[in-house]
């Protein structure tokens, strides 16, 4: 009886020490930029390293056990899944994946405890909570990612419409907020055609600065009235932003 009380008792203890956990069983908020690479860790924590401390009988058993859980564990009785909550869907088991939308992957290098969920070019339909599961031989272990997929905005600074004389210079200031990776470029049009490296016209220059809430300057020297239009600011994954200007005699 002793025997058996030994055998159960630490053989329940092996069972919770063996099985895979999480690091941490919180919901991690992520938040990218619409059209980059997101990733989706699940760092799992298995404690079969771990030692158990018992009595000799035991310590024979322990090696039969470990045995066991290797096997387990080599077929997927310890499987990793992640499952998209708003409809449910999985996407991936193991190093496998159940959708045919590539731009979906796991990412997991052998004897790594990171199980990463990869979501190339983010779309808005991207949002949403992602789960992180675990099966073991004692039920399903849960981790939750909260992905927020963000659209930079552009505006520029002004009404609608700009008025400018002929012969003065027009300056325009386009502001990019809401962009958790600020853009290198900003891109300006006279209508459908780009602007920034028009060295035909002459006398425009763009200043941008990079930042949590990114500043680009269009100046242009001795206003035409060619220069009259629809001038817009844009850069990559951004809502653009569009102002009339109107070139007039004074």
């Amino acid at each position: 009886a002793e025997w058996q009380q030994l055998w159960y008792s630490n053989f329940e203890e092996y069972q919770r020490l063996m099985e895979p956990n999480f690091d941490n069983n919180t919901i991690s908020n992520i938040t990218v930029q619409l059209g980059a690479t997101a990733f989706l860790h699940c760092r799992v924590r298995n404690l079969g390293e771990r030692t158990v401390s018992a009595e000799v009988q035991w310590k024979k058993l322990r090696n039969i056990l470990q045995s066991f859980y290797e096997v387990g564990r080599n077929f997927g009785m310890f499987q990793i899944s992640w499952v998209r909550r708003r409809d449910w869907h999985i996407l991936t088991s193991g190093m496998f994946t159940y959708t045919n939308d590539e731009r979906f992957q796991v990412l997991h290098s052998e004897g790594s405890e990171d199980w990463t969920l990869q979501i190339k070019y983010v779309q808005k339909r991207d949002n949403g909570t992602y789960e992180c599961q675990i099966s073991t031989g004692t039920g399903i272990v849960s981790h939750f990612v909260d992905l927020h997929i963000v659209v930079p905005e552009a505006f520029i600074l002004g009404s609608g419409e700009h008025h400018v004389d002929v012969g003065s210079g027009i300056s325009l200031v386009c502001i990019i907020e809401k962009s958790p990776t600020p853009p290198q470029f900003v891109f300006w049009y006279h209508n459908d055609r780009m602007i920034n490296y028009d060295t035909s016209r002459g006398g425009i220059t763009v200043e941008t600065e990079p930042g949590p809430k990114t500043q680009s300057r269009l100046t242009i020297r001795d206003a035409h009235d060619t220069d009259s239009g629809n001038y817009t600011c844009s850069a990559s994954n951004t809502e653009p932003a569009s102002i009339y200007v109107f070139v007039s005699e004074g």
